[in-house]
């Protein structure tokens, strides 16, 4: 086990950035630098042996400060989409900036991606090599209520796993959902898309969406439609079928409502690339779980190969509640009182087939 810090760049407020590289006994190592919390890379073996990176990152600074696509980064303070921008907690609303088109969209556009967290510590624990991270999010910055203290704690595992814990206290009542949107792209050539990966999500339900990609309120049955992940299929095999939620999100932008939520931390997904034999498993307590394609990567970003990211060149598995949940009053709680800790946590396991 190893932890390497070294310098990687300097915000355009003139904030020192560091990368911090974990690596376990079996050599998988994890970057992350911390702008935004990010994870920059990921490199683990395909079926041969031949260690490669499989997420979607960049070289250097400066493109991740020119980054639409929240490649890799810590996402708050709230995940996915609040419509029309605004929410009340105990009839007092609050405006968020509309960054989404009329909605709020990861926390805003300055949100918990922009920031350059503080390193709590960077250790070798019997439980791995571990990296914890803080913010603290000022009262009504990004216009959310409360002065809000967060710490996430990456762990890299002597099983190739990557941990990611998250805590947060408030000093007033607000709303919090946080979530990591690293994208995959398990046969690390990105120069494919992701379409041949083999997909499992246990859910029997999905967030049915409107034309703006907030829910319209319903769970909907995944039987006979192209979000039944129940069983394993490839990307490509539904992803644009003449389905209206399909259409909605130009592909796979849903929110899955996960089984067995009572069972806490519990394996709800799964992805698998033939080619590199390289297989990823999905572990959380979160009660749902974005799966995003990509299919808005339009090739403005450069790759590590000197060309560029395009549509579907990765994929999410962005583990979370559900989306508008505080306009949502049948959708689980995402409100955080004073006194409450939120907690919550995802692993990424990976192995070879």
């Amino acid at each position: 086990m190893s932890i390497e810090k070294s310098a990687f760049g300097i915000t355009p407020k003139g904030e020192q950035v560091d990368r911090y590289k974990l690596q376990n006994k079996n050599g998988m190592a994890v970057e992350i630098i911390t702008y935004g919390g990010i994870i920059s890379s990921v490199k683990v073996p395909n079926k041969g042996g031949v260690f490669e990176d499989v997420v979607i990152g960049f070289d250097s600074f400066e493109p991740y400060t020119q980054d639409p696509h929240y490649f890799g980064a810590l996402i708050g303070r709230f995940g996915n989409r609040i419509a029309n921008a605004t929410f009340a907690i105990d009839g007092h609303v609050y405006q968020l900036d509309a960054n989404n088109g009329p909605n709020a969209l990861h926390g805003g556009p300055e949100g918990f991606h922009k920031a350059v967290w503080t390193v709590v510590s960077a250790t070798k624990e019997e439980e791995g090599t571990v990296l914890k991270l803080k913010y603290f999010s000022k009262h009504m910055e990004e216009g959310f209520p409360g002065n809000l203290t967060v710490f996430v704690t990456y762990t890299l595992t002597e099983e190739n796993a990557l941990e990611v814990a998250y805590e947060a206290t408030t000093d007033q009542t607000t709303i919090i959902n946080l979530t990591q949107h690293t994208y995959f792209n398990l046969s690390a050539d990105f120069s494919k898309p992701i379409l041949d990966h083999e997909i499992t999500i246990d859910a029997d339900t999905f967030v049915a969406i409107d034309e703006t990609a907030i829910p319209i309120g319903t769970l909907e049955d995944v039987s006979n439609t192209p979000f039944d992940f129940r069983t394993s299929k490839t990307i490509a095999a539904e992803i644009d079928a003449e389905h209206d939620q399909i259409q909605k999100g130009a592909g796979y932008d849903h929110c899955w409502v996960l089984n067995h939520q009572d069972k806490g931390f519990r394996v709800v997904a799964s992805a698998y690339d033939h080619t590199s034999g390289r297989k990823l498993v999905l572990t959380t307590t979160e009660p749902g779980m974005q799966l995003y394609t990509g299919n808005y990567i339009n090739g403005e970003m450069p790759s590590r190969d000197g060309k560029t990211y395009n549509r579907r060149s990765g994929f999410c598995f962005e583990t979370q509640h559900y989306p508008d949940s505080p306009n949502q009053p049948s959708f689980p709680t995402t409100l955080l009182k004073v006194g409450e800790t939120f907690k919550s946590k995802t692993s990424f396991a990976f192995s070879t087939l």
